[in-house]
């Protein structure tokens, strides 16, 4: 009887659920093989670890987005830094995110780079040279078989250059005999001098110089010669217990402290100096540049010494003066126009025999701006500061602290003091000066025994021309200030030295006398801003020159205040100006680029004859003539004095009177 074929079906289906079941069951693993059993299958073994994750179906299907960015995780987004802009951290947007993991040179080369271009074109040409020389040397070679010439290769020495294949190639000259050539002359006469110093003996020479200088004080105090009979007779000892006592006196005293010991040292410093400049020297003595005599008109200036020290750095040269008993003394004033760079003042006596060092100098508390020797009494030196301090310096004291010193109790100035000028008077025969400040007011200051004592000569006042009229008036001081002096110059003509003029920061200059204290005697509306200096014709009486910030000097007759006589335009505010005292009608003047500018009307009444930059970076500030010798001294703000020699042309015809 045949199967039924439904059970046959349903026992399928059971078999079917079977395998399901037994799917959904933990998986078993086989057991292991026996040993030994090479022919066995190899077993798949599933390992799971015990923390995985059970995940069902959904999960396992789900799909999970992932996006790649170039940003580096490990950058850092919190970077400042400091703006000096707004002065202040800000937040650095940009960070570099860029992380070299391998960087290596090499010498591969892009085949479409400029540079693999050439190389290849290189490789080209010696390519086809090389076949071209291969060429040659075999078409060489068979010719010569054939002939039955024994074969050379062909020269490659262009085709092949080689740096070490040269051969040296020689030439032979004339020598021309040497000559001898001898002088004889006679030695100078020669003398050896032998002795033996110590230390005692240089004592005891001390000892007898103190002693002879004691005895020489003694007999002019006692009267000369009978005072000293009478102290022999009365004392015969007394020389020698004199003796005693300046011995027991001076064997305190260092021998590096004496005073016969630093003049000697002094006068050794100034010969090495001496050595030193010795051809700066000789052009101060002797250069005359011989150019002049082909070209009239115009002139030069020789650089000579440079006086400088380190005391007067970042300090600005305010006033030159050149002593007047020595002409080789000059005193400078050190200072500062800038009214935030103000510090203490200095003082430095150069000498043109010593330019490394200054002879004396002085300290003060503020800021000198002007100093001025006395005529008659070439040790005493005036000195005006910043603050309105006058002081009185005696040179001869080597002591910092003035003899004369003007105080608010005495009634300094309140503004900086531009200008100071010594003035005698004839009736008391007493010392005086005159200054001028940026207050308004001129002071007369007598020397007294212990005192400076201040007299008011004259209190400046503004002014403005009418425009109807055309005249000056001065203004109501309620409405305008004082006007401020800024330069001062007395007439050198004789019977004209009570005549002044004062150059005002508002660009005025005003002709007064001492003895009219109430107004001016004229008043010259110069220049546009302020008036820097004003000179006096030393050989003229009534010639004066003005110079001012705003680039010109002019040349006024005092007569004629309504117009000037000549005009100068030099490109540059003009520090000072100065007439020359050799001839009447040449004066320099110095700009603030560095350069001098020297005149001489008699030549030319429009250009100068010479034009010449003497320093570098550094604004010049003043200038003066020697009244003996052809050199002049420039000083800038850099606390530098140059002295310059005069060409011949611009020394012109020295006046004898």
């Amino acid at each position: 009887m045949p199967p039924k074929r439904g059970n046959d079906k349903d026992k399928g289906k059971k078999k079917g659920r079977e395998s399901l079941e037994s799917q959904n069951q933990e998986y078993i693993p086989p057991p292991p093989p026996m040993p030994g059993d090479e022919f066995t299958m190899p077993s798949r073994e599933v390992v799971k670890p015990d923390n995985q994750l059970k995940l069902s179906e959904a999960d396992l299907n789900e799909e999970i987005a992932k996006m790649l960015t170039a940003n580096n995780p490990i950058a850092a987004q919190n970077v400042v830094r400091f703006n000096m802009k707004e002065r202040t951290f800000k937040l650095e947007p940009m960070v570099e995110q860029s992380i070299t993991l391998y960087t290596t040179d090499g010498w591969l080369l892009f085949k479409g780079s400029d540079e693999a271009k050439r190389q290849i074109d290189t490789e080209k040409l010696q390519a086809e040279a090389k076949a071209k020389f291969q060429a040659e040397i075999d078409r060489a070679s068979s010719e010569r078989r054939e002939d039955g010439v024994e074969i050379n290769p062909p020269d490659d020495s262009r085709q092949l250059r080689n740096q070490f294949n040269f051969s040296e190639r020689a030439i032979q000259t004339v020598n021309y005999p040497l000559r001898d050539r001898d002088t004889f002359t006679e030695p100078p006469p020669t003398a050896n001098i032998s002795g033996t110093c110590n230390q005692w003996g240089i004592y005891d020479e001390y000892i007898k110089d103190l002693e002879r200088q004691r005895q020489d004080e003694a007999l002019k105090s006692k009267g000369g010669k009978k005072g000293q009979q009478q102290q022999q007779q009365t004392n015969p000892h007394g020389g020698a217990h004199m003796a005693t006592l300046v011995a027991t006196k001076t064997e305190h005293i260092p021998v590096m402290e004496c005073d016969n010991l630093k003049q000697s040292l002094k006068i050794l410093d100034r010969m090495v100096n001496q050595n030193m400049f010795d051809e700066i020297a000789m052009d101060f003595r002797y250069w005359d540049d011989t150019s002049d005599a082909f070209r009239p008109g115009e002139g030069s200036l020789l650089p000579l010494w440079k006086f400088m020290n380190e005391k007067a750095k970042r300090r600005q040269v305010t006033s030159i003066c050149w002593n007047p008993l020595y002409d080789d003394l000059f005193a400078v004033g050190y200072g500062s126009y800038e009214f935030l760079k103000q510090a203490s003042g200095l003082i430095c006596l150069y000498s043109l025999k010593n330019p490394s060092s200054p002879e004396f100098s002085f300290i003060t508390e503020s800021g000198v701006m002007c100093l001025d020797f006395h005529p008659e009494f070439a040790n005493l030196l005036a000195v005006g500061c910043y603050d309105g301090t006058v002081l009185v310096y005696d040179v001869r004291v080597k002591t910092e602290e003035p003899i004369y010193k003007a105080t608010v109790k005495t009634g300094k100035h309140s503004d900086p003091v531009w200008q100071i000028y010594w003035q005698g008077d004839e009736s008391n025969r007493s010392l005086q000066f005159i200054s001028t400040s940026s207050d308004g007011i001129i002071n007369l200051w007598t020397l007294s025994k212990s005192e400076l004592v201040p007299e008011c000569l004259m209190k400046l006042r503004t002014v403005a021309k009418d425009l109807a009229t055309g005249e000056v008036t001065e203004e109501a001081a309620a409405t305008q200030g004082p006007a401020g002096g800024c330069c001062m110059d007395f007439n050198k003509m004789p019977g004209q030295d009570s005549i002044y003029l004062v150059g005002t920061e508002e660009g005025a200059i005003h002709k007064c006398s001492k003895a009219y204290s109430s107004q001016y005697l004229s008043t010259y509306l110069a220049h546009n801003l302020a008036v820097y200096s004003v000179k006096w014709n030393p050989f003229q009486q009534n010639s004066f020159l003005s110079a001012s910030a705003d680039w010109t000097v002019k040349l006024w007759d005092a007569n004629e205040p309504d117009k000037h006589q000549l005009n100068f335009d030099l490109n540059g505010s003009v520090g000072d100006v100065e007439w020359s005292p050799h001839c009447a009608s040449i004066f320099a003047a110095v700009t603030d680029d560095g350069k001098v500018h020297m005149f001489d009307l008699e030549q030319n009444k429009l250009l100068p004859i010479c034009s010449q930059k003497v320093v570098k970076k550094a604004k010049l500030t003043k200038i003066v003539f020697n009244r003996k010798q052809p050199i002049i001294l420039v000083g800038d703000d850099k606390g530098c004095v140059t002295s310059l020699k005069l060409s011949p042309n611009l020394r012109g015809k020295i006046n004898q009177s």
